[in-house]
């Protein structure tokens, strides 16, 4: 939230007039909000813990609602790489006590996860307050919240399985948070006194002196930070899944076509692979790998010897179903026509060939 945003809401809670600030600029439109109003909208909770609900919530709780709300998209035990990476993995019981996570430096574990990561608990706190579960952001109480974190902190050997968080004893499990000391607060965008001083961060002063810098350049750019190859393509393509408009592009993470295959006219099957991707079907599937939904490997294999498979296939992507092959829907694919999903079916059930 900008300081502007901040200060606006300071005002407004006060009871102060903010038609010096903005409505005597546009006569007749909009009006002041109401105390009530701000207070739904300002739900923010800082690393300081100002903003945190009253409320408390144990293990065994947060783990009944992680598996009516959360696992399936995170897993039962927050491991689950197949809507997003990993939230739980790769810490030690070593990392809570230095309070910085070995595996970000020496890269032991295949993935960032999220305790892996973030030094703050009031960040996992208000995420999961205001944007949890996907479905239906902020449906979930300040005692729900309590109860979900206490079971993912219990996962990450942080608390034990006993453990009821509340309001008032979070500040004592932020002190293990096992990446706590990986965030540095000695900067010019951290303002309060320097820390030499007794406060945290350099006061404001910024951290460059705006020198020349342009000489003794680097020839070679060395990148220091990759996923390793077999992870590469652990949500498919991601240059496929990103908007048609904006600057930022994904990277090719599944190979092109094969230099034999672009130089002439492309396979029968290579085409059927290209209208999957047109069509987005492999931001979901994998040829080999299951993503959101099954690979097609495993569905050519379910269906397999079944007589009517293909034109079950067909009213299922046409259709979209749930249940099948988990909690995740399978939307209806309007978009695709029916020549085209027969196509599509056609060449999962035949194996799903790229060539």
């Amino acid at each position: 939230m900008s300081r502007f945003s901040k200060t606006l809401i300071a005002l407004m809670v006060a009871g102060v007039t903010t038609s010096a600030v903005a409505f005597d600029r546009f006569p007749g439109i909009g009006r002041e909000a109401t105390p009530a109003e701000v207070k739904a909208w300002d739900i923010d909770v800082r690393p300081d813990f100002v903003g945190l609900p009253k409320g408390r919530g144990d293990v065994d709780t947060g783990m009944e609602l992680w598996e009516a709300q959360c696992a399936s998209c995170h897993g039962v035990f927050g491991e689950s790489n197949e809507v997003f990476t990993p939230l739980v993995g790769g810490t030690t019981a070593k990392d809570i006590e230095t309070g910085r996570v070995a595996a970000l430096i020496n890269d032991s574990f295949p993935q960032r996860t999220t305790l892996m990561k973030v030094p703050t608990l009031s960040t996992l706190f208000d995420y999961i307050q205001r944007a949890m579960p996907w479905t239906a952001p902020k449906s979930l109480s300040p005692d729900d919240v309590y109860a979900l974190l206490a079971y993912m902190l219990n996962l990450g050997d942080i608390v034990p399985a006993d453990f009821e968080l509340s309001d008032e004893n979070i500040r004592e499990v932020q002190a293990r948070m096992p990446n706590r000391n990986g965030m540095t607060t000695d900067h010019g965008m951290w303002p309060g006194a320097p820390a030499s001083k007794g406060g945290i961060g350099n006061g404001g002063v910024p951290d460059v002196n705006n020198l020349a810098c342009m000489k003794d350049c680097k020839t070679e750019v060395v990148i220091a930070s990759a996923l390793p190859d077999y992870a590469q393509d652990a949500h498919g393509n991601l240059a496929e899944q990103n908007r048609p408009v904006g600057q930022t592009r994904g990277k090719e993470t599944i190979p092109a076509a094969t230099t034999q295959e672009a130089a002439g006219a492309p396979s029968a099957a290579a085409a059927v692979m290209a209208l999957a991707n047109g069509k987005g079907c492999m931001a979901c599937h994998g040829v080999a790998n299951k993503i959101v939904g099954p690979g097609y490997n495993e569905i050519a294999e379910k269906y397999q010897g079944q007589t009517d498979a293909e034109a079950k296939l067909i009213g299922k992507v046409k259709n979209g179903g749930q249940g099948v092959w988990g909690a995740v829907p399978m939307p209806p694919q309007g978009h695709v026509q029916d020549e085209e999903i027969k196509q599509l079916v056609q060449w999962i059930l035949e194996g799903a060939k790229a060539q």
